[in-house]
């Protein structure tokens, strides 16, 4: 996997999320996984394909979601992951992924992704690739989200 098509992801947390009112993330873990992931409580999934294809799952428990829900709402509390957190979740991941395709048309690659995929439930498992894929582990003020990106 080459790190020049996943750096785009990671800088796209990195610059995406304190303009949604969260704190600069911090990289805590980084490796390589095989073939699928264990969901954490809630897992967006957005593909991308043209001349780069795979997939990146953001993962994470449903307490960061609701953390992050409730930044992107102006810090309005968020007792449950109801439908407006889903979809403020849904809406991050999708402004991530379109931040890191803008990214990858920079370097001359075509990209298009699709639609995010919102599934909920702790520990089942996700297929990220037929291979291996690598995952980065970003700490949020004290909440992780685990990137899991699979390229090619």
């Amino acid at each position: 996997m080459d790190a020049k098509l996943v750096n785009p992801f990671i800088d796209a947390i990195v610059s995406v999320m304190p303009m949604l009112g969260l704190p600069v993330p911090q990289r805590a873990d980084m490796g390589v996984k095989s073939k699928t992931a264990t969901s954490l409580g809630v897992t967006v999934m957005v593909g991308f394909t043209k001349q780069i294809r795979g997939n990146v799952a953001y993962n994470m428990t449903e307490d960061t979601a609701k953390y992050i829900a409730s930044s992107m709402m102006m810090g309005m509390p968020v007792e449950t992951f109801d439908e407006m957190a889903q979809s403020a979740i849904s809406e991050m991941s999708n402004m991530l992924t379109a931040n890191a395709a803008t990214s990858l048309a920079g370097m001359g690659y075509d990209v298009d992704i699709s639609t995010p995929s919102l599934t909920t439930g702790e520990n089942f498992q996700i297929r990220i690739s037929n291979d291996s894929f690598l995952f980065v582990k970003m700490d949020i003020g004290g909440h992780t989200i685990e990137l899991n990106i699979a390229v090619e």
